[in-house]
């Protein structure tokens, strides 16, 4: 059913606003049509339709209650133009005397003049309204006082709850809860003011030392020289004579307990500040201090700085002498200097400075058996000490710095005498050390317990003899992996792998060659009851330079075996020459098929890899050679130590003596032989237990260019 020009009526149910807007969305095609069919009066009661289309609502008494649109955009904002059909932009008087809307809020669209009116189809054409709410704003947030059952708080609330239900109930009819309302007043303040003396403020200062608050803290602690109290079941008669004696006597016989107890109190307080960390750690930086400025002039000369000079401040008189004896010392000098010009050959040449020595009452009167040092910390040395007379006695292995020549900063004592000592390149902080007793134990040297880290003691494969050396060698070139390599005196060279105990297994075991001589039918039979004679005791050995899988090993009985760790042959060659035990062997770093040998027979032996028999013989004095290292720049230049002294070879020099010799100390006979990582310097070490630190002065070293390889200095000497 249509009403007045062909308008619908809005559906049943929907209030104003839905009305307005169906009314206003069923106008839309022509808002001056629907102007002129209604002329401003209501189409139904309480509806009111403007010349623009807007639809009013009114109540019974008249007054507008037309919904006002919840969406209000820019007015400014521009409608686009939609199949010909726009909003006018103007107004009727009837609508100027109501409240003004947005034509661009309006549902309904105003044709434009001139157009045609509507026709019957479009009347009938159905229109569809979308009405959507708009986002809901919170104007009030009163949160609920009722938790549902589910929650997790739920226990807890109802727990609650049966609390107060329980104290509700406890409130009636007991005499501790009673209903009154009490209003409190603010308290009003109040002044009071009183007459005193005038404060006098005064300064007073002291000085107080250390031990000044010592005396006075175990002044405040109490001391018990009260007496006891008698019993109450005791008569209070005036006592006789002999008690009054007893009495007098017994404080008498009390009163030097009193300071006993103080002294015993004090000597514990004493001990516990000298056993504090924080002193030790004091005390540890002093001495680093003093240390430096007792040795820094040879320090400066160790590390190749300038030595610094303290200027002398002294009064005129001072100088006065002081330039009195220095006339006179030239005077002295200029009379000498003839003297010292007719021998200048005397003082030319190389020449050995001692800096100082690592020694200390520990290590007095053991033998350095060995000396490693540090892959991580150049100045950081580890040797072994070990009793010069008997292998049995305990041992130490002690790591020395250069900021404290005088006491070690770790120390280890070993329950036998230390024969090697190495320094992990992987990990620098662990120490291999081997003992005179076959045992091999490692320690930490970040740790200050003298316990090893881990030991070959619960080992079945342990050694049966003294480990005469023992080295950290890489796996491959470069590689930071690496394996502990051991050679003892019961024949065996050893692979030590580091797990949760320390185990190992053997790489190769010496035998003894067989000699030419015809054996007896007794000796047969004797060596078939003893078969550990078969085997050769290892002295030393040492690795190729290259080639970490090949290594030159030396027997008790003389010879030399180039032996590989992999391959079923593993011995490659023997080499003999020696008429005694072979103490040392170095391949050259530089020409790495030669190697050196030093044995107890007085020789030092070169070879070349590939020929069997030695190159050159060195022999300068009858003494057991124990030790020998290659110069670290020269592949032409190594260095001896025997009993008696220690000597320079320089091969493009001479091959038929030393270059230069230098006497052992008279306190000890020379052990063994170390060269300075950092500094052109050379560690020598005595059965006396020092080691000497020696600054090498115009050693000449040559080069290259002038001086060919070491091969070809032995072919012009005819040996190759």
């Amino acid at each position: 059913m249509l009403g007045p020009a062909g308008l619908r009526p809005p559906p049943a149910g929907l209030g104003a606003a839905a009305a307005a807007g169906h009314a206003g969305a069923t106008k839309a095609p022509n808002s001056r049509r629907t102007s002129r069919v209604f002329h401003g009066k209501p189409a139904r009661r309480g509806v009111l339709v403007g010349s623009q289309g807007a639809v009013q609502v009114f109540d019974d008494e008249g007054k507008n209650v037309t919904p006002h649109p919840l969406f209000q955009p820019d007015p400014n904002a521009a409608v686009p133009r939609t199949n010909g059909i726009s909003t006018s932009p103007t107004k009727s008087a009837l609508d100027e005397t109501e409240p003004q809307q947005d034509p661009a809020l309006s549902l309904s669209a105003v044709r434009e003049e001139g157009e045609a009116a509507l026709t019957e189809a479009e009347l009938e054409q159905r229109v569809d309204i979308f009405l959507s709410e708009t986002d809901t704003l919170w104007m009030l947030d009163l949160p609920t006082a009722v938790v549902s059952t589910e929650a997790e708080e739920a226990v807890r609330v109802l727990e609650r709850n049966k609390i107060y239900t329980e104290i509700c109930k406890a409130k009636i009819g007991s005499e501790y809860f009673e209903e009154k309302i009490v209003q409190t007043f603010s308290g009003a303040a109040k002044n009071k003011e009183m007459q005193c003396e005038t404060i006098t403020v005064a300064e007073k200062g002291m000085m107080v030392t250390s031990w000044d608050l010592d005396h006075s803290l175990n002044a405040s602690e109490p001391t018990e020289t009260e007496e006891p109290r008698a019993p109450a079941g005791q008569s209070s008669k005036s006592p006789t004579a002999e008690e009054h004696a007893q009495a007098v006597a017994v404080p008498a016989a009390r009163e030097p307990a009193v300071p006993a107890r103080s002294h015993e109190e004090k000597e514990c307080h004493s001990e516990t500040i000298l056993t504090s960390a924080n002193l030790q750690q004091d005390l540890v930086v002093m001495e680093r201090i003093l240390m430096e400025n007792i040795f820094q002039p040879k320090l400066a000369v160790y590390r190749q700085i300038p030595v610094l000079i303290e200027p002398v401040v002294t009064s005129d008189t001072e100088a006065e002498e002081d330039e009195e004896d220095e006339e006179e010392e030239d005077e002295e000098k200029q009379e000498e200097a003839p003297e010292a010009d007719e021998s200048p050959a005397e003082d030319a040449g190389p020449r050995l400075e001692q800096l100082w020595s690592y020694r200390c009452d520990l290590t007095s009167g053991r033998s350095v058996s060995s000396m490693a040092w540090n892959k991580a910390n150049p100045d950081l040395l580890a040797v072994g000490y070990r009793e010069f007379v008997s292998l049995k006695k305990k041992g130490l292995a002690c790591c020395w710095s250069l900021k404290n020549p005088m006491w070690p900063e770790r120390i280890f004592r070993c329950e036998h005498g230390v024969t090697a000592v190495d320094f992990s390149l992987a990990r620098p902080n662990l120490l291999a050390v081997g003992m005179a007793n076959g045992r091999v134990a490692i320690y930490d040297v970040r740790s200050r317990r003298d316990a090893a880290l881990l030991d070959s003691s619960a080992s079945l494969n342990k050694h049966k003899g003294p480990v005469w050396q023992l080295r950290w060698v890489q796996q491959d070139r470069g590689d930071k992996k690496e394996r502990l390599m051991c050679i003892s005196g019961d024949g065996r060279v050893t692979q030590w792998f580091i797990q949760q105990r320390l185990d190992c297994f053997d790489v190769m075991k010496i035998k003894r060659t067989q000699s030419g001589k015809k054996k007896l039918p007794g000796e047969r039979e004797r060596k078939s009851e003893a078969p550990i004679s078969q085997q050769a005791a290892g002295m030393c050995f040492d690795f190729h330079p290259e080639d970490s899988d090949i290594f030159l090993a030396g027997t008790e009985e003389g010879h030399i075996h180039c032996c590989s760790c992999s391959g079923k042959e593993q011995i490659l060659g023997t080499y003999r020459g020696h008429e005694g035990p072979v103490y040392k062997v170095a391949w050259n770093p530089s020409s790495t098929d030669m190697f050196l040998s030093c044995s107890a027979d007085w020789s030092i032996l070169l070879w070349h890899r590939d020929s069997f028999t030695p190159l050159l013989t060195f022999t300068s004095v009858t003494a057991f050679v124990h030790d020998i290292k290659w110069a670290p720049k020269s592949a032409c230049i190594f260095v001896a130590v025997n009993e008696r002294r220690v000597e320079f070879w320089d091969l493009s020099v001479s091959i038929f003596q030393p270059v230069f010799s230098c006497a052992a100390i008279p306190e000890g006979n020379l052990s063994s032989i170390l060269f300075a990582r950092n500094a052109e310097c050379l560690l020598l070490g005595d059965s006396s237990g020092q080691v000497g630190v020696w600054q090498l002065h115009e050693l000449a070293v040559p080069s290259t260019e002038q001086v060919g390889s070491l091969c070809d200095i032995v072919a012009s000497a005819g040996a190759v």
